[in-house]
């Protein structure tokens, strides 16, 4: 199955722009992938390093509403970053090959710069957090990568270290002659397929060819793991293929609004969490913005001037929508009668969510032990890559 690797940073409770935007989508992937989901607490710490005593709450509140959304432990390995210790390890090798010049370049870190103007991020930890990311991905050998559009560049980046990192390590002496001991494993004649494929492929580039000579590696019944990454680097003229270079998985850009019409978002203290008290919902959404113009309760609206109609467009069906708006243009319902609707929608939504929670939140021994499985079987897929890349860089000492 295709790998996905993806994390959040520890922030707290979530709130319903991270169910809508990133967890669902989550679900969706872990039925038709291998799945590894962390708490990137690390990451937390490049921006948040003078806030050590909210991490603990932080890190187990986010846990159990990844839970309450229908992340599965049972599909789906859930893990903390720092409980993995392999992830500095890899993250240390990488960083003696990737040039200076690649982590400047990386937009967010002159972005974040600005917009955290109250913290001092002149630290090589913040510097480097694009590479730790990288070597989270790279550790578990992710074909994909879940991000937004404002995340591409940082798996491009990782795909640049992977590229660069198979050149430097992938070719040892001997590299053309193992490869050819490697083919002749292959058997006869998946051997001549093998070979007649990366001809055509290298001389002509023709990618039937080389799908040809992929299936003979794929099909041999006779090769150890390090052949086939050997023979997949040897048919593109390269070096073994330590780490793979993973693609980015565009996620549908959904743009939660918050309670003021902008994103949901933390920094705008404009959010409703997953498993927020229901008096506190209505409170906060019954007394929303509304358009301007309607002044009165016989003015007419227009519901793409309210930032209570974005909210709509997530969660009220087309024909009650339909509805709502045919009615607020006309003035024949008022602002109330518009958001009782979607007050239902949300409690409703949510109470699902908090029902799902109750039982981490009672026990949450129960949280614990999902991590500690999860961190296990991380810690296992870690030290795979680990055993190969310490090899190939020299420190696997006989």
């Amino acid at each position: 199955m295709p790998r996905i690797l993806s994390g959040m940073r520890p922030t707290g409770r979530l709130h319903l722009g991270h169910y809508h935007g990133v967890l669902k989508n989550w679900v969706d992937l872990q039925s038709q992938n291998q799945c590894y989901f962390f708490v990137a607490d690390w990451h937390a710490l490049t921006t948040h390093y003078e806030e050590p005593g909210a991490m603990d709450a932080h890190v187990w509140d986010m846990l159990v509403d990844w839970l309450a959304s229908g992340v599965d432990p049972e599909q789906a390995t859930l893990f903390i970053q720092s409980r993995v210790p392999q992830h500095a390890e890899l993250h240390l090798l990488l960083s003696m090959v990737t040039p200076l010049g690649w982590l400047l370049r990386v937009p967010s870190f002159k972005d974040q710069q600005q917009k955290l103007k109250d913290r001092d991020l002149a630290t090589y930890g913040f510097l480097g957090y694009p590479l730790l990311q990288s070597a989270d991905i790279l550790m578990y050998r992710a074909t994909g990568v879940p991000v937004g559009e404002d995340q591409v560049p940082h798996v491009e980046l990782t795909r640049e270290v992977a590229r660069r990192f198979n050149h430097i390590f992938g070719r040892d002496p001997a590299f053309e002659e193992k490869a050819e001991g490697a083919v002749r494993r292959l058997g006869k004649k998946f051997a001549k397929q093998f070979s007649q494929g990366r001809s055509d492929w290298l001389q002509n580039g023709a990618a039937i060819s080389r799908e040809n000579a992929l299936f003979a590696i794929e099909s041999s019944a006779n090769l150890s793991a390090e052949d086939r990454e050997r023979l997949a680097g040897y048919l593109d003229g390269g070096g073994r293929e330590i780490l793979p270079e993973p693609e980015a998985l565009l996620t549908p850009a959904a743009k939660m609004p918050g309670l003021d019409g902008q994103k949901m978002s933390k920094s705008y203290n404009n959010t409703i969490q997953m498993r927020d008290d229901p008096e506190r919902v209505s409170a906060k959404l019954m007394s929303m913005p509304t358009d301007p113009a309607r002044q009165r309760r016989h003015d007419p609206g227009d519901p793409n001037k309210c930032p209570v109609w974005d909210l709509h467009k997530v969660y009220t069906d087309g024909e009650v929508r339909q509805s709502l708006e045919q009615g607020c243009r006309r003035a024949e319902i008022g602002c109330v009668d518009c958001k009782k609707p979607l007050l239902a929608s949300i409690l409703e939504e949510q109470a699902t969510l908090r029902e799902r929670a109750e039982p981490f939140e009672k026990n949450p021994r129960l949280v614990r032990e999902v991590i500690e499985h999860g961190c296990e079987r991380a810690r296992a897929a870690a030290e795979e890559t680990l055993i190969e890349v310490r090899a190939a860089v020299g420190t696997l000492y006989s």
